[in-house]
């Protein structure tokens, strides 16, 4: 089944080049209904998976959660064998997701690693949305009517977020060109430009009727 994954740098706009390049298609979109997909096969909350959602965690929150696992005054007693984490469970249960859905049939997933997971199948096409730093906060600023400081931590520890996830847990370097077939610079097509690109690509690549 063909499949599109789009990664995008915060403050890119790359998920709603997704929603566009989805409804274009008449395709499924997984992005923050991942979330849900999640947390309802992981049984955790909606608000434990979104704080695991493309980040990883701190150093103390390692340590907190290593100690929770290893010491029996914090938990009470469980069956011998390897136990899971929050995060681990978490992006078991996506990978899970993912690869169920892409049995069923075309979708558009945004980020959670799907460019990485899906890497090496040949029915996929995998994007990368980006744009100038100032543009990313210019984006940020305007879209939460945050300070421009603010717009620029919120870039930089989001970006730096998705990077470790991919790194973390694929071992791939999430800025690479070479993990994806069309990088799309949003700022100068802007968001329906960039859509409109991908659409088109899929289209050839997939033999796609218009």
């Amino acid at each position: 089944m063909p499949v599109i994954t789009i990664s995008r740098m915060y403050g890119s706009g790359g998920s709603e080049v997704a929603e566009r390049v989805a409804n274009a298609l008449g395709w499924p979109l997984f992005d923050n209904s991942m979330i849900d997909a999640v947390a309802e096969r992981s049984g955790l909350t909606r608000a434990e998976v979104s704080a695991q959602d493309e980040r990883v965690p701190s150093m103390v929150e390692r340590l907190a959660a290593a100690l929770s696992l290893g010491s029996p005054e914090i938990m009470p007693p469980v069956p011998s064998g390897p136990m899971e984490t929050t995060e681990e469970r978490v992006v078991a249960v996506t990978k899970r997701v993912i690869d169920e859905a892409v049995q069923t049939g075309p979708a558009v997933f945004v980020g959670r690693g799907a460019q990485s997971l899906l890497a090496e199948r040949s029915d996929t096409l995998h994007v990368f949305c980006f744009a100038p730093r100032a543009a990313l906060c210019r984006y940020a600023k305007e879209k939460f009517g945050v300070t421009a400081a603010e717009a620029e931590k919120m870039v930089s520890d989001q970006n730096k977020q998705r990077e470790q996830y991919v790194k973390r847990h694929w071992n791939r370097n999430w800025l690479a060109h070479e993990n994806y077939h069309l990088c799309v610079n949003t700022a100068w097509l802007g968001i329906d430009g960039a859509a409109d690109l991908v659409v088109d690509a899929a289209r050839r690549q997939f033999g796609l009727g218009a």
